[in-house]
């Protein structure tokens, strides 16, 4: 195999940056402007490039957003790391995992206001084969880590063979309500508070009852204190940190 020159490299190096600086600036106009407002031709002019140069990276509007949902995706995997890294009971740790997301949803909020748009049929079903196969590609740290939980579980006996979902749908069903309750809470109005309380304390509840429907042991009676002072443990062990700093922060409610 013949190593590349020099030269090669430092072009590769070129590019690399120059994606970044792109994927960079969109971020930058996505929060100010907003998402319905950004254009390509801007882009590429507040980088100094020509929007030619713009369209060699990214073939469409579409390609540069699935990218940068991508990248954001990225910057996930370090906290649903420690999650599922830490040597805690199978159970706990899909519920670290969920606490995880939540830190990030409160951090990160515009990442996932992103990524709600770029899975639509919109920008996803316009994207370039290579631009979602990459971002699939991404995502496959994470759903590793995930389903690692689920497996180690299994072999521990924590869940009982009555359980035969495959390890997959399993984990889907965490997925599912933890990206269910961000849509539902992030839209202004469409929860109330004041019949359902807090979204996300709710989500953990849900939580507990669906791992309870699949025998994960030990099974836990999600009442009001035994929950908080499972989330409070869980959050300060691995987390360093307590609700207040969890739980993603809810749009006002309408006038």
């Amino acid at each position: 195999m013949i190593a590349p020159t020099p030269a090669l490299l430092r072009r590769q190096r070129d590019i690399a940056a120059r994606e970044q600086a792109f994927l960079d600036r969109a971020q930058v106009l996505i929060q100010r402007d907003g998402l319905l407002s950004l254009q390509m031709a801007r882009i590429a002019d507040d980088c100094g490039f020509a929007i030619g140069t713009l369209y060699k990276h990214f073939a469409s509007k579409e390609d540069l957003l699935v990218a940068l949902a991508t990248r954001n995706c990225m910057s996930r995997v370090e906290l649903f790391e420690r999650a599922a890294r830490w040597d805690g009971p199978t159970r706990e740790k899909m519920l670290a995992v969920v606490l995880a997301d939540l830190i990030i949803m409160r951090e990160q909020p515009e990442h996932f206001r992103l990524a709600q748009f770029v899975w639509t049929d919109v920008v996803w079903g316009a994207a370039s084969a290579e631009s979602r196969r990459r971002a699939l590609a991404a995502f496959m740290p994470l759903t590793e880590l995930i389903d690692g939980i689920a497996t180690e579980a299994r072999a521990r006996g924590d869940l009982p063979a009555t359980c035969r979902l495959p390890v997959a749908a399993l984990t889907m069903g965490t997925w599912m309500l933890t990206v269910g309750m961000h849509t539902l809470a992030q839209q202004q109005g469409m929860i109330d508070p004041r019949v359902v309380g807090d979204p996300y304390r709710l989500l953990l509840r849900q939580l507990q009852y669906l791992l309870n429907g699949y025998g994960w042991q030990p099974l836990f009676d999600a009442d009001d204190d035994a929950l908080d002072a499972l989330v409070s443990r869980i959050g300060r062990t691995v987390f360093d940190t307590d609700w207040r700093n969890i739980a993603p922060v809810l749009p006002p409610p309408l006038p």
